[in-house]
């Protein structure tokens, strides 16, 4: 029998948001990047692209600030893609960081999450 993995759906990780749209965005993910729902995304400041939440970068993406909504290939190029950006409440178990983050790392990702409006619960 044939082994099928399932992967992270569409807004999985959301406990709750604001009403109809208000606390998406859609926002542009920079090239090179295939990314599932969930994972953490950081904002690069020269460009105002987003890219995969990156703790040791200083670039902007070392800062937290939005969760992709969807999956979102971007590898053949810049794509739009929604996320989650304010008033929001998500499942921290179903939230994807970097591997080699660190406890501390976290905590100051979740702290940038909270100062967006989205709750890590």
């Amino acid at each position: 029998m044939a082994t099928i993995i399932e992967t992270s759906h569409d807004a999985e990780f959301l406990v709750s948001e604001a009403s109809g749209t208000r606390s998406r965005e859609v926002v542009t993910l920079i090239s090179g990047q295939n990314l599932a729902a969930g994972v953490v995304l950081g904002e690069i400041t020269a460009s105002g692209k987003y890219t995969q939440f990156n703790q040791d970068a200083s670039d902007g993406s070392q800062t937290a600030a939005a969760i992709l909504r969807s999956a979102c290939d971007a590898s053949g190029g810049d794509k739009q893609c929604v996320v989650v950006a304010r008033d929001a409440e998500v499942n921290g178990a179903e939230i994807a960081w970097p591997s080699d983050i660190e406890t501390a790392e976290k905590a100051a990702g979740i702290a940038d999450l909270a100062g967006e409006g989205i709750v890590v619960r």
